[in-house]
């Protein structure tokens, strides 16, 4: 991609990820327009596009002459599930939509998640894995995929695992989501840096992950009793058996074997560095 002359259109640029990515893309030099909702901050040195995927007319404008759509908008962490479901489904298939009618060159990126993969997985969740997700986020994310994989776009899928960095604060609130799903504490999880998200997008925008649904993730799952050590908070130890011993671990040899290498290999690289 000549970054000079295409344009990019990112979602979601308010939330967790794309607050992070967006800037990441910028520096890069990457030409990006953003689609923001009304009362949110609009981001610096990238084209704004007010607008929300519910409002299809508003999606027009954002995705025509794009050669390519990061799709990161998403709600996850809420109990109305209608809206999660909404938001997920409905409004990537109306970004679809724009996309097929008005942009139908570009290259279609969708975040989503390693939570689709099944609790009782016998090993670390691989992409040709049966999904099985047992909450609203991930099967709304499954549904999503399935809308854009018969698309007839140009498309790519990645899951990402647990995210954490530049000061997010979501390690941070893990203790309380551990507490909720009652986890054991040496259940690992598969973790990746902010910093290799956008590692992974470039290599998407390329074209390097071209019709492929890609786990992405650092090198080293690390356990809960790790994590939540490293924010400061305690947990309660266990020697009992571990059930599920490979939920929320994802396999990433295929992204490995397309070229991805984190440059944020562990968590523990992120705390020396001072980067969590």
């Amino acid at each position: 991609m000549n970054r000079e002359s295409e344009k990019i259109l990112v979602t979601g640029v308010t939330g967790l990820v794309g607050a992070r990515l967006l800037p990441r893309l910028i520096e890069a030099g990457f030409d990006c327009r953003v689609l923001v909702r009304e009362g949110k901050d609009a981001p610096a040195k990238a084209m704004v596009i007010p607008g929300d995927l519910f409002d299809t007319a508003s999606l027009v404008p954002a995705v025509k002459d794009v050669s390519a759509i990061i799709h990161l908008a998403a709600v996850f962490r809420s109990q109305d599930t209608d809206l999660i479901w909404r938001s997920n489904l409905d409004g990537t298939r109306n970004l679809i939509a724009a996309a097929k009618a008005h942009a139908p060159n570009a290259r279609f990126i969708l975040a989503s998640t390693a939570h689709v993969y099944s609790i009782n997985n016998p090993h670390p969740g691989r992409e040709d894995d049966a999904v099985d997700p047992q909450h609203a986020y991930p099967a709304s994310k499954v549904a999503a995929e399935k809308e854009l994989r018969e698309s007839g776009l140009t498309w790519s899928i990645l899951r990402f695992p647990f995210v954490y960095g530049d000061g997010d604060g979501h390690l941070a609130m893990l203790p309380e989501h551990i507490k909720a799903a009652n986890w054991h504490p040496a259940m690992k999880i598969s973790t990746v840096h902010h910093r290799d998200i956008a590692t992974a997008v470039k290599m998407a925008l390329a074209g390097a992950m071209d019709k492929r649904v890609v786990n992405i993730t650092d090198e080293a799952p690390t356990s809960i009793y790790e994590l939540v050590k490293l924010v400061g908070q305690p947990l309660k130890s266990s020697a009992d058996p571990l059930p599920n011993p490979w939920y929320l671990h994802a396999d990433s040899s295929l992204a490995r074997s397309l070229g991805f290498q984190p440059v944020v290999r562990t968590v523990y690289q992120a705390l020396q560095e001072k980067i969590l």
